[in-house]
């Protein structure tokens, strides 16, 4: 399963670690997780919570079973984060092979340009007047993640694959 649901890129790894410990061992709702996921982090709403624990579910940290989610005993370490984003979340292969295709840095727009026609169809009549805007925001934060799991770099205002 991939998630398509990004949350802002937090300053560093440790977040994660955080975000997942919230998730607790046995079972529960959606909202006592969040909740959880609010307590013991920075964030503050709890559409932010909601957006981890699916992003968390996608990451393989978290599942989700008929009694409520739960979190998984693996650490995140970088390199596990690296692979499981790049399997377990929409897009984040496609964004990453377009900054390696790239003869130049590129922004946020020109990726999203050149990654726009594998967003399913489904997305865009979700969101027929909106659809552009929901996946532009996810494709910058899908090259700020690239970003902190040391994928992509930032350079000459815009993203290129890393080394």
């Amino acid at each position: 399963m991939k998630v398509k649901h990004v949350p802002a890129a937090p300053d560093d790894l440790a977040f994660v670690e955080d975000a997942q410990r919230a998730v607790p061992l046995v079972p529960d709702s959606q909202d006592d997780c969040c909740a959880r996921i609010l307590d013991r982090t920075d964030l503050v709403a709890r559409d932010e919570a909601a957006t981890w624990l699916t992003f968390l579910r996608g990451l393989g940290l978290v599942e989700r079973g008929q009694s409520g989610y739960s979190r998984v005993r693996r650490e995140p370490d970088p390199e596990f984060l690296r692979e499981a984003f790049l399997t377990g979340v929409f897009g984040t292969e496609d964004v990453l092979g377009v900054l390696r295709d790239a003869d130049e840095p590129l922004t946020a727009a020109a990726t999203f340009e050149r990654v726009r026609d594998a967003i399913p169809e489904w997305e865009r009549h979700k969101n027929p007047n909106t659809w552009t805007d929901i996946w532009t925001e996810t494709v910058e934060n899908e090259l700020d993640w690239l970003v902190l799991l040391g994928l992509a770099a930032e350079r000459d205002g815009g993203y290129v694959a890393a080394d």
